[in-house]
């Protein structure tokens, strides 16, 4: 799969930012309706409100909103939540379409959108919500079925801008492969801003928007080449007698490299009295210098600053990976991919 253009990254931008925008005017727009930033419940509103009233109120608590006085609430992490749900329903609807995974739930098959066109004609509702519902059901761990926020219903003239939005998008950026990486950073662009702009102390709120950034591939590869791809260069080392002698990084590097991993960022250090190569950073491919850092590394816990330049163990390990910012698609694709090159050599 391809990557993102420049063109296509900033449309995409662009979109976002305005996404987001009209999504929480309609959201709030919608809550307002239902009087969630009043104290008192409002008198037009039927049981079957009131009760997602209710419900909504005990969400919005449980994500942060306060009552500001004896008749009002702060409801602007509600507002947020439920313009963050209605749109990125609607946006990943046609991520699965476009790429052939939508599901229609009676027939299990998969349906592009001019079906949920034809299929929403029929019964009378917006294509769009029916696209959402089939990726609801099939997201069922990112969107819930008795997530409150999804039963909101927003106003109509906020549903036809965004739906305007989604469809002005060609069909290249939702089969690019970095494209929903860059969603989630640009939805949070303003407020990242904003963030940093105060200069203020990063609290609860504001610890996602300055957090919340795209992994790129080059950057997981390059992690990974210099720790993984350094226990197999030491590994290659270790069957050329403890030495690996070349002229340049590139011959080192053709020399380590395994069929689809090439571990183009794996950099050497060279001795200055020889052309001996040694990996960069850490020692991985060598072997520890006590019984306790062994017993971790078999346990997957052994550190670069516990291991001596020593033949390398010839023995299978466990390997585990710690990635601190948690949650990163691109980390956890690309290195399920690279461990799968390297488990065909027998090393896992």
């Amino acid at each position: 799969m391809s990557t993102l253009s420049k063109e296509f990254r900033r449309q995409l931008e662009n979109t976002v930012l305005k996404a987001r925008d009209e999504a929480e005017r309609g959201a709030a727009a919608a809550l307002e309706e239902l009087g969630l930033s009043e104290t008192k419940i409002p008198t037009h509103l039927n049981d079957a409100q009131q009760k997602l009233r209710r419900k909504l109120r005990a969400h919005g608590k449980q994500v942060g909103d306060t009552q500001i006085s004896d008749n009002a609430w702060d409801i602007s992490h509600l507002v947020h939540e439920c313009a963050y749900a209605h749109w990125h329903r609607m946006l990943f609807a046609r991520f699965l379409a476009e790429n052939g995974f939508l599901i229609e739930p009676e027939s299990g098959l998969d349906v592009d959108f001019a079906y949920c066109e034809e299929e929403a004609k029929r019964l009378g509702i917006d294509p769009w919500e029916l696209a959402s519902q089939f990726a609801q059901g099939m997201l069922t761990g990112v969107f819930r079925a008795d997530d409150p926020v999804l039963q909101v219903r927003m106003p109509t003239e906020f549903r036809n801008r965004l739906t305007a939005l989604l469809a002005s998008l060609p069909r290249e950026v939702f089969t690019a492969s970095d494209s929903l990486g860059w969603v989630y950073q640009f939805w949070q662009a303003e407020r990242r801003d904003e963030v940093n702009a105060a200069g203020n102390k990063i609290g609860a709120d504001e610890i996602s928007p300055v957090t919340q950034l795209f992994t790129e591939d080059y950057m997981v590869d390059f992690l990974l080449d210099n720790t993984l791809g350094a226990w197999w260069a030491g590994k290659k080392a270790k069957e050329e007698g403890g030495r690996m002698n070349f002229a340049t990084e590139e011959e080192a590097l053709a020399a380590v490299a395994l069929p689809g991993c090439e571990w183009k960022y794996l950099r050497f250090r060279f001795n200055r009295l020889s052309s001996i190569a040694f990996p960069l950073r850490g020692s991985w491919g060598h072997s520890w210098h006590c019984g306790e850092a062994r017993r971790k590394m078999q346990r997957g816990w052994c550190s670069f600053a516990e291991t001596r330049q020593k033949p390398v163990a010839t023995s299978p390990i466990r390997a585990r990976v710690f990635y601190v910012f948690c949650g990163s698609v691109s980390v956890s694709a690309i290195t399920s991919l690279t461990l799968g090159f390297t488990s065909n050599f027998g090393w896992f």
